[in-house]
């Protein structure tokens, strides 16, 4: 790991950053200027005047992401602010370049008002053909996704929130292949109701799933807790299951079928993996260090066990989902994305793998496989049609 952060350094130093613009016409004669910019630039401008929908044949609008953050909630460290979120913006942007061929801008914003960052997002929104919000922290996250979707004409997509909960629903699809168990059945316990926790609820719950029960650092949400509720937890009420009541984790897990970990480090036991139903299925997904370590939970009897890790087996990672997510949607000339593209995207990389050659150690496909954007793309594109 030391000799990693020291590597990573130097690469970031020597590049001065992971990107650049390049060109996509040449500017060695006069023509070439006459045609990119004046006096030629004119006609495309009166044309996108004349017709709004053409700047999506004239420009780079209908291939291009605008990645938006204020640094509240980056990955693993927290509220570290706009400038020290921008290496994880660049990241994101050559992610969505080389699995998905779609274009991508950090944009990083110095201010965590809710108002101010739905305002500026939908001021710039002209520039781009798609907004992927990105660590904004909870709950604020949930109203800035919702206020775009109904103010804007272009898909957006909060990635820790719906990309989160896309893959998990893929791996956790497969793990249910593999025990012979059905998702309306299945008792599941997720743990954390931030962003990924409170989507990865509803996401459960649109695919059939009635047996939820959703814990935070006060222990289970339940219909009249008081403890550290806010509209997000009042809201997700209704997607848990009637049996939610006053407990702690360590109560929650008794009896369970499934883990969903999108909380902090530890905070599983194996006594607790060992209290869980026969065949057992865990995603200790907290990074660097999961809810607890996928040796242990095997160990202590889990039968399927995935993580956020990438020096484990069925790592669950978003960059299964987002590339191909905006690739589909773009090429399905989509203004929005909906639910049912979500749960097409899921459904396309749990039957990425087939069936004959799952099992515990493999419910999900490498992060790593670019094929996989495509099928997701050809997914989300089928779904957005079949819509219109």
């Amino acid at each position: 790991m030391k000799n990693l952060s020291k590597e990573a350094l130097k690469l970031h130093k020597k590049l001065k950053g992971k990107l650049e613009i390049k060109t996509k016409v040449p500017l060695k004669t006069r023509k070439n200027l006459s045609l990119a910019y004046t006096p030629g630039v004119a006609i495309p401008c009166l044309k996108i005047k004349e017709n709004k929908e053409k700047v999506y044949d004239y420009t780079w609008k209908r291939n291009t992401v605008a990645i938006v953050t204020d640094g509240s909630a980056v990955l693993g460290l927290g509220n570290i602010g706009p400038y020290a979120a921008l290496p994880v913006m660049e990241g994101k942007a050559i992610l969505f370049k080389e699995f998905g061929g779609v274009d991508a801008i950090p944009i990083c914003l110095e201010t965590q008002k809710v108002e101010e960052i739905i305002d500026i997002i939908k001021k710039i929104s002209p520039t781009f053909g798609g907004i992927n919000l990105e660590d904004i922290s909870a709950p604020r996250c949930f109203t800035i996704e919702q206020r775009l979707n109904e103010d804007l004409d272009i898909p957006v997509f909060h990635d820790d929130q719906d990309g989160t909960a896309i893959v998990v629903l893929a791996g956790l699809i497969n793990a249910l292949k593999l025990v012979n168990k059905k998702i309306e059945e299945v008792k599941i316990v997720i743990n954390g109701a931030g962003a990924a926790g409170i989507a990865i609820t509803k996401m459960l719950y649109r695919a059939g799933a009635r047996k939820i029960l959703l814990c935070d650092r006060e222990g289970m949400i339940y219909k009249g807790r008081k403890e550290n509720m806010n509209f997000a937890k009042e809201e997700i009420i209704k997607y848990l299951w009637v049996e939610s009541k006053k407990g702690t984790l360590k109560d929650a897990m008794k009896e369970a079928d499934v883990f969903i970990g999108v909380s902090g480090p530890n905070l599983v036991t194996e006594q607790m993996i060992k209290s869980m139903n026969k065949f057992s299925i865990v995603f200790a997904m907290s990074n660097p260090i999961p809810e607890i370590m996928p040796d242990r939970a095997k160990k202590a009897g889990a039968y399927v066990v995935a993580t956020g890790r990438s020096d484990f087996p069925n790592q669950i990672n978003n960059l299964l989902a987002f590339p191909g997510i905006f690739r589909g949607t773009f090429d399905a000339k989509a203004k929005k994305i909906t639910e049912k593209m979500k749960i097409s995207a899921s459904l396309a990389i749990a039957k990425y793998i087939p069936e004959t050659e799952l099992s515990p150690s493999y419910i999900i496909p490498s992060a790593l496989d670019k094929n996989v954007a495509k099928v997701v793309a050809k997914a989300v594109k089928k779904s957005a049609i079949s819509i219109t």
